[in-house]
């Protein structure tokens, strides 16, 4: 039984599948002309995605046929490619053609996760008694589609964090006029209002030392991608050195997340083959 519905899955590999070269099943320089075959990639992409929902290690999820050094081996040199990002982009474009995204209301927010194995991109958390964590802030739309991520370690603000993380809406051309960014209460600063006169947007921030409403307005949507993050067990507890790995299964969990939102909001306005008939993808 894989670990994400076939109906979400498998759109993800036909357009992830899109990017890999053609490579020979056997390798043609071999000198005994007896190599061995090499792993199909859909089997290790689906070792990847074990690893990426469970946060298992590479050893309990490899199998006969495919061990974890080919796991390591093909998942570097995807990451390497920035295939995660180009996935995510390709979605996105699929999301903004079929459902539309929306841009006048897009709040930002910072998440903070553990990485026990240190790395690149870990730092001292300051809520988990300075032990190693990640950082990853993210841009929403107003319907909770991450547009933009970025993963830094835990012990950096989130403040300086919000010029790179609205990067991500020069993807989609001139911001439409009177888009307004929703922050809470970490982002209250002249630095931050700098940030967003620069770029012509308007904020809706949360004041320090005032209590927090009682509704958070519309901040909500991107507390609850957050959430949604967090459910994969390797954004939990990252065990990945590597800056470059870290961000591939960041931008692979937020291809999921954007094509669970797809199909959703698609599945009671067009019709196509193996439409899941349930309301919820889990």
């Amino acid at each position: 039984m894989p670990v994400l519905p076939v109906s979400l899955i498998d759109p993800i590999w036909e357009q992830f599948s899109v990017f890999l070269p053609d490579r020979a099943r056997v390798s043609p320089t071999h000198p005994l002309g007896c190599h061995r075959q090499r792993v199909p990639d859909r089997v290790v992409f689906d070792r990847v995605v074990d690893a990426l929902v469970h946060g298992a290690g590479y050893e309990r999820i490899a199998m006969p046929g495919c061990s974890d050094r080919t796991i390591r081996r093909r998942l570097g040199e995807w990451a390497a490619a920035g295939l995660a990002e180009l996935l995510q982009q390709v979605v996105l474009r699929q999301y903004d053609r079929l459902i539309g995204l929306e841009l006048t209301e897009v709040a930002v927010d910072g998440c903070m996760t553990k990485a026990p194995s240190g790395g690149e991109v870990a730092g001292k958390s300051p809520v988990d008694r300075g032990k190693q964590g990640l950082k990853r802030s993210v841009l929403v739309d107003g319907n909770g589609v991450p547009l933009s991520l970025v993963v830094v370690g835990a012990n950096r603000h989130d403040g300086p964090l919000l010029a790179e993380t609205l990067q991500g809406l020069d993807v989609w051309g001139p911001i439409p006029g009177g888009t307004t960014v929703h922050l809470d209460r970490g982002y209250d600063s002249q630095q931050t209002r700098r940030v967003l006169d620069d770029l012509g947007l308007q904020g809706q921030i949360a004041v320090k030392g005032m209590p927090a409403p009682v509704q958070a307005g519309k901040r909500w949507v991107v507390e609850r991608t957050h959430a949604w993050m967090n459910g994969f067990g390797k954004l939990r507890r990252c065990t990945e050195r590597r800056a470059v790995v870290a961000r591939f299964y960041l931008y692979q969990a937020a291809a999921v997340v954007t094509t669970r939102c797809l199909i959703d909001a698609a599945r009671t306005r067009y019709r196509w083959p193996m439409r899941p008939t349930t309301r919820r993808l889990k």
